[in-house]
């Protein structure tokens, strides 16, 4: 199965454009899962646990996994594992490095933790994704329009007539067409205006979507723009405003709260019951 194929699945038998993001921080988790012996891997499985059937992917953020040292690597690892074969797990590395590197990142993300896609800085160019992209079904979004609020600084500057985030999913679309895995980008709804230019420049490619929820994006924007031609919905994340809907013993029920509503209130901009 591709990944196309396996984020299109998922959307369908969830009726789901969202993503979870699984971003754990040991002083913010509920103090019922620090006592645990494992509190990173608790936390993250019963999040797991409670909203695998309305999510459409996962989206664990490789920093606070790394932050833990070994302990939090090899959670993260038991974690993949635990999350349902049908949904796509995507890594939130933002891998960036020459060739040979690539391929080793590569290797670590598909092989060792068994992730189905990553996002990545293009900003080295075709030689350090195609590590990511040598089968059809792994996949790779580019950071293009980030949602973070110095995005403009950089991705803003002119690039053959236009800004750079367009020229990345210019270049994107075509690397898309060379490479026989999935490019997508990353766009941050808290940029509306970049998600329809995106949307234009590359109609083919999926976007991943930051910055619903603690950042206040637009969801509506991001709906509207989300998908593609043939019709694979974006994956729309929120992190913080799920897995931390409540610090208390509830945690998986106020999770699992959030992310019902999330995924109704898209599904209401989308015109689906």
């Amino acid at each position: 199965m591709t990944f196309r194929e396996k984020l299109l699945m998922a959307q369908g038998l969830n009726r789901s454009w969202l993503c979870v993001g699984l971003d754990p921080v040991i002083d913010r988790l509920p103090e019922v899962v620090r006592s645990s012996d494992n509190p990173l891997l608790t936390f993250a499985s019963a999040i797991v646990g409670s909203t695998a059937d309305l999510a459409c992917a996962y989206k664990p953020n490789l920093g606070f996994w790394l932050a833990e040292g070994v302990v939090g690597v090899e959670a993260l690892h038991q974690l993949i594992d635990e999350v349902p074969d049908h949904l796509p797990v995507i890594l939130d590395g933002k891998f960036n490095d020459v060739g040979h590197t690539a391929e080793a990142y590569a290797r670590a993300a598909f092989d060792a933790l068994g992730v189905d896609a990553v996002t990545a800085n293009p900003y080295l160019g075709c030689d350090a994704i195609r590590p990511f992209l040598d089968t059809p079904e792994y996949g790779v979004f580019l950071l293009a329009r980030t949602s973070n609020r110095s995005a403009p600084d950089i991705q803003d500057l002119m690039v053959r007539g236009h800004p750079l985030y367009q020229e990345v999913a210019r270049l994107a679309t075509d690397w898309d067409e060379e490479l026989p895995g999935t490019c997508g980008l990353v766009v941050g709804a808290t940029y509306p205006d970049e998600l329809s230019v995106l949307r234009e420049t590359s109609p083919s490619l999926p976007f991943l979507i930051p910055g619903i929820g603690a950042q206040g994006g637009d969801l509506a924007k991001a709906v509207a723009h989300g998908p593609t031609a043939d019709g694979i919905g974006p994956v729309i994340n929120s992190s913080r405003g799920i897995i931390y809907a409540s610090s208390g013993p509830d945690f998986e029920r106020a999770a699992r709260t959030a992310a019902l509503e999330l995924r109704d209130r898209i599904n209401r901009e989308r015109e689906i019951a």
